[in-house]
């Protein structure tokens, strides 16, 4: 077996994946999987996606300084914003959430069954049923949107000083439904071949392209250059992955016939598409209900609201990649039928997500208002805009716990290939309780108010779905969990959360410089959180699972410096 390492920058060498790495995951592919190979190949394609994830959200706050240095927070951005739910909603329905959820386990069910010596080529003939049915429906779409942006503007927010802007952007940033849905296919189906380099390397083609846009077109075409950069970054999200999807679809070898019982082939259902798009949309819509309540705000509150999720939300985003990394683990053991492999994995990932979330919720409420000097207080980014920024950062990151969870969790409930209601159901119960909190609060609150309702009607989905896992029952195609033992493992973590804030935000606030207050604060988050977890961990059932978690970031943490260095 030939093995080429990739050229990819972003992961400490002069490759993102090493040759024993690419070897492990085509013999894991292939149907090997040796557990030592596999277990370096994870911890390497995590090293990568960690690295292009960084690198991603570096560029998300590059963007975010360039819109907020171009254009300030005021009513031209609010526009903008408002445009920007399309790209939201998109990226959730045919990135994360949606398209991912439906096809990694379709494409694992293909690999299984073509492990085994099934007749044909399973994974180019899902590849041919469902491609081209994906691509008129994604076109449809983006024009229908396009067409109806006048009418879509004044339904998320009836109180926009200039819809007529709005509606502009809204035209432009359609076209990312094509963009982001071929997008979203490759991922998918890169993911289920254990080929993470170029997945997650999207997001940073994706803000090139926009602040590229917006430094380019900015002076002419004012905010409408950002929506301009959105097209153009859907286009790049897809160019950056063909190339690895081509070459997995016609250059690789058959494999040998395994032996042991054929994997039973399943068409992807409807029941399963509706199900997974159904419980994105119901999460997405948090975005339409705050920014609804929003718009009838003074302005630049969408602008506030929005710049506090884009800082906050960067740990639960680099919490979940261990989830993205492993999920076709999931949906390839689930596939050989193997529950408790499945098991014992989503536990691990729940322990590890968890640490990782909540050490960075502390920096974020701790601080808040260094991070947002630092990020945005320049141009027409004032120190009001940072004052109001920081206090709801604080208020919102507290709902990170649980948009880790959730996220973390839905996989479970769909990692088998098979539909289920339960998530949609949960999903709405969140979205409910987020719409009559926010209700009742902006008026008294404001912004704070909407922040507040966002980080409830999470967490109240969260512990739904966890819930529910506690009473399914064992299938080949399903997990259950000890949901005694997570709850006990989370309950640790949390505590030392706690403290490791007080504490971080006391020494953030001591220095007059937001840069030494901001590593101040960072160091004694750290300096809390890690030993007082670590300390808690030993005692309880619930021990393996913490001590797994923080053996997991020390080792992250170890390859990062050690990739530094070289």
């Amino acid at each position: 077996m030939t093995v080429k390492p990739s050229r990819t920058p972003g992961s400490g060498t002069d490759g993102a994946a090493t040759v024993p790495a690419a070897r492990a995951a085509d013999m894991a592919v292939d149907g090997a999987d040796p557990t030592s190979a596999s277990r370096k190949f994870l911890a390497r394609a995590a090293l990568v996606t960690a690295s292009l994830s960084i690198a991603g959200s570096v560029l998300g706050l590059v963007r975010d300084q360039a819109l907020a240095r171009l254009f300030g927070a005021g009513s031209d951005t609010d526009a903008f914003l408002v445009a920007w739910t399309v790209p939201e909603f998109a990226a959730t329905l045919l990135i994360e959430d949606g398209l991912a959820l439906v096809l990694i386990p379709a494409f694992s069910m293909a690999l299984a069954r073509r492990a085994r010596g099934a007749a044909g080529d399973p994974v180019r003939a899902l590849v041919v049923a469902t491609l081209p049915r994906l691509c008129l429906a994604f076109a449809a779409v983006a024009a229908v949107i396009a067409g109806a942006a006048p009418y879509l503007v004044q339904a998320l927010a009836p109180g926009l000083p200039d819809p007529e802007l709005a509606a502009d952007c809204t035209r432009f940033t359609a076209t990312c439904v094509l963009g982001f849905g071929l997008a979203g296919y490759c991922s998918a189906a890169l993911r289920a071949h254990r080929r993470f380099v170029a997945p997650a390397a999207i997001y940073v083609a994706y803000n090139t392209g926009i602040i590229a846009a917006m430094f380019l077109l900015g002076g002419r075409w004012g905010v409408r250059s950002a929506a301009v950069g959105v097209a153009a970054g859907g286009c790049l999200m897809v160019a950056v992955q063909l190339p690895s999807l081509w070459q997995q679809l016609t250059t690789r070898s058959r494999p040998p016939r395994e032996a042991g019982a054929d994997v039973e082939e399943r068409p992807v259902q409807l029941a399963l598409v509706a199900a997974v798009l159904l419980f994105a949309l119901c999460r997405q819509s948090q975005v339409l209900v705050e920014r609804f309540l929003a718009s009838t705000l003074p302005a630049g509150a969408i602008s506030h609201l929005n710049y506090a999720q884009k800082v906050a939300q960067i740990p639960m985003t680099l919490s979940l990649m261990v989830c993205t990394v492993t999920f076709p683990v999931v949906a390839r053991a689930l596939a050989d039928g193997d529950t408790e492999r499945a098991r014992r994995r989503v536990q691990r990932d729940l322990a590890v997500a968890s640490c990782l979330v909540l050490l960075g919720m502390c920096a974020v409420i701790a601080c808040a208002p260094q991070m947002i000097e630092l990020l945005f207080q320049r141009g027409a980014f004032t120190a009001a805009d940072t004052a109001a920024t920081a206090d709801v950062m604080r208020v919102y990151a507290l709902g990170l716990l649980g948009q880790t969870l959730v996220g973390a969790l839905v996989r479970t409930y769909f990692s088998g290939g098979r539909p289920s209601w339960y998530p949609v159901g949960a999903m709405a119960a969140g979205i409910a309780v987020t719409s009559w909190v926010g209700a009742a609060s902006v008026g008294t609150c404001g912004v704070a108010g909407i922040a507040a309702a966002n980080a409830l009607g999470i967490t109240v989905t969260a512990a739904l779905l966890l819930a529910g896992l506690r009473t399914r029952q064992d299938s080949p195609h399903s997990v259950s969990l000890h949901v005694r033992q997570v709850l006990t493992e989370l309950s640790r973590p949390v505590r030392a959360a706690v403290v490791a804030t007080v504490a971080g935000a006391f020494a953030a606030s001591r220095p007059d410089s937001p840069a030494v207050g901001l590593a101040a604060g960072c160091l004694t988050v750290i300096a809390v959180f890690v030993p007082l977890a670590w300390a808690l961990g030993p005692a309880g059932p619930g021990a393996q699972g913490l001590a797994s978690a923080l053996r997991s970031v020390h080792t992250v943490t170890r390859r990062l410096t050690h990739g530094r260095s070289r």
